[in-house]
């Protein structure tokens, strides 16, 4: 297997099913392009006269919809940007912080990457969506999984503040667990 010797971009990329990271090869001499995510090829292309461009695959379990734009700066110099959901890798994740929270946590020697996804509801596990029970209780609401034979909650509460919202809170055997910042 050859080795990449035409990288020119890798980004990491924070889903909800896990963290994937995206490389790009561009060969400005035999115009080739190839994307890789997680190390698994999604797409080469030999001889491409045209150097700039786009390249558009998906990413994880998600199938989140994912571009490179290939736009030339000056000469023979490139730019690459990512795109995740038509926007870019920068605005993506500040909008995936106000619609997701996450957690890690380790268990019995294991690390876990939890994820809710605040619009859905859906819970996320190491790259696996959880089987979830929800429930309204007296301040809010509260939704139930297990992670490796321990009993988990993440109880969402008002914060009484318009700007805050509601407040996530992950409970795993009666700890609350803090929040990440990925």
């Amino acid at each position: 297997l050859e080795k990449m010797t035409d990288l020119v971009a890798v980004w990491e990329v924070a889903l909800s099913d896990g963290v994937h990271k995206i490389e790009f090869e561009h060969g400005t001499t035999s115009g080739k392009r190839v994307v890789y995510v997680d190390g698994k090829e999604e797409i080469r292309r030999e001889w491409m006269f045209k150097l700039v461009g786009k390249e558009t695959f998906t990413v994880g379990a998600t199938k989140t919809k994912a571009a490179i734009n290939i736009d030339a700066v000056s000469g023979f110099a490139y730019e690459y940007t990512l795109e995740i959901n038509g926007k870019s890798l920068k605005k993506y994740l500040e909008n995936r912080l106000k619609t997701t929270n996450t957690w890690i946590l380790n268990l019995g020697g294991t690390d876990y990457r939890i994820v809710l996804e605040k619009d859905t509801m859906d819970v996320w596990c190491n790259g696996q969506k959880m089987e979830t029970a929800g429930e309204f209780v007296e301040d809010g609401t509260e939704t139930h999984f297990t992670v490796a034979d321990h009993s988990c909650c993440i109880k969402a509460v008002s914060s009484g503040k318009r700007k805050e919202g509601i407040i996530h809170t992950l409970i795993v055997d009666n700890t609350e667990i803090p929040e990440a910042v990925e």
